[in-house]
C-alpha cells in the first residue's frame, strides 16, 4: 500500500548526505508522510532509542505508549510517561523527547491545516489530554479516545479493502472527541506577530539541521533569519529556551547518541562525524541527559540486545 503515502508535510527537515552514514544520520529528522486518502499521519512506531532534542512543528501530535517509556519535555515541563497513556503536543510547542530503552507506540500527527478545513479557527485551540483532578468522567472520556486510536492502529496495520472508509470513519470520530472534550478556545491578540517569529524559527532550525556538523557562527546564522547579531541571540532564547549554541550541541548530540546504540564505530570518529570537537564538554552533556557514558550505554543496549533474543 506504499502508493497511498505522499511526501507532502514537512514537520522536520531531511538531512541529505552522500557519506554511507546517511541512513543512520536521516533516522529523526525527515519529511514525514502523510496518507493522501486521510490527510494525516498515523503509524504504529517502535523506537529502539533516541534523543530528539527541542523542535516543532505545526501539527498536534498525539504518542499512545503501547511498551516501555517516554521522556518528553515540553517547553520546560519534563515528565516520563509509561505503557498505558497519552502524550499530547499542541501544534507550534517546543518540544523534545529521549527513549534509552525500545517502546511501541501509537504515533499520530494532525497537521493544523488539515484540522483547519473542519474546524474554524483551529489554531486558537489548545488541546489537553490530563486528568489533574482524577475525574471519573474524564478518565472515561481518555479510556474512549485510546480505545478509538487502537481501532484506527487495528484497520492502519490490516488494510483490508475499502480500509480508507474505516479509518476515516475513526479519524473523524476521534477529532471529534479531541475537540468536544480535551480542548478549550484561546485567542492570541499578536497572532501575526507570531506566525512571523514561527516562520523565521523555522529558517533557522533549517538551516542548522543542514549545517549542524561544522562550526556556525552567530552573525552567520543571524544573517539567515534577516536579523542583528545581538537581536538574534535575545530572540532564539526567547523562543527556543536555550542559546543557539546550546541548541547546536543538542543536535549533534541526538546524532551521536544514534550511532553509539547502532553503530560500532569508535566515539572519537562519531564525534569527528557529527563537529562535537570538546570532548570533555561532551561527556559531560551527554551524562546529563543519559546518566551514563556513551561506553555505558553501549554495554547496556549490548545486554538489553541478548535478553530480548
Amino acid at each position: 500500500m506504499s502508493d497511498l503515502h505522499s511526501e507532502h508535510l514537512r514537520f522536520t527537515s531531511k538531512k541529505h548526505t552522500s557519506s554511507a552514514s546517511s541512513d543512520r544520520n536521516n533516522f529523526f529528522y525527515e519529511i514525514i508522510s502523510t496518507l493522501e486518502s486521510t490527510g494525516v499521519h498515523f503509524r504504529t512506531s517502535i523506537d529502539p532509542g533516541s534523543y530528539v532534542p527541542a523542535h516543532l512543528h505545526q501539527a498536534i501530535e498525539i504518542i499512545y505508549l503501547l511498551e516501555g517509556s517516554l521522556t518528553v519535555t515540553i517547553e520546560s515541563t519534563i515528565r516520563e510517561y509509561h505503557a498505558g497513556e497519552c502524550i499530547l503536543i499542541n501544534s507550534d510547542v517546543i518540544h523534545s523527547t529521549k527513549c534509552t530503552a525500545p517502546n511501541k507506540a501509537i504515533l499520530f500527527q494532525i497537521p493544523l491545516t488539515f484540522l483547519s478545513i473542519y474546524i474554524p479557527d483551529a489554531d486558537q485551540l489548545v488541546f489537553n489530554l490530563d486528568n489533574p483532578n482524577n475525574s471519573d468522567i474524564r478518565r472515561t472520556k481518555l479510556d474512549i479516545f485510546k480505545d478509538t486510536l487502537s481501532k484506527m492502529q487495528i484497520i492502519n496495520d490490516i488494510r483490508p479493502e475499502g480500509f480508507a472508509l474505516r479509518f476515516n470513519s475513526l479519524l473523524f470520530e476521534v477529532l471529534f472527541q479531541l475537540f468536544h472534550n480535551f480542548s478549550v478556545r484561546i485567542v492570541h491578540s499578536n497572532q501575526p506577530q507570531r506566525n512571523k517569529d514561527r516562520e523565521r524559527l523555522n529558517k533557522i532550525l533549517e538551516y542548522t539541521r543542514q549545517n549542524y556538523h561544522r562550526h556556525i557562527s552567530i552573525e552567520e546564522v543571524a544573517n539567515v533569519a534577516y536579523l542583528q547579531s545581538r537581536y538574534f541571540c535575545r530572540f532564539f532564547k526567547k523562543n527556543m529556551g536555550i542559546t543557539f549554541l546550546e541548541y547546536q550541541n543538542e543536535l549533534r548530540l541526538s546524532y551521536i547518541y544514534q550511532d553509539i546504540i547502532s553503530t560500532n564505530d569508535t566515539i572519537k570518529d562519531i564525534l569527528e562525524r557529527h563537529g562535537f570537537s570538546n570532548y570533555k564538554l561532551f561527556r559531560r552533556i551527554f551524562y546529563e541527559h543519559f546518566e551514563s557514558t556513551p561506553t555505558e550505554i553501549r554495554k547496556m543496549r549490548g545486554k538489553s540486545i541478548s535478553t530480548q533474543k
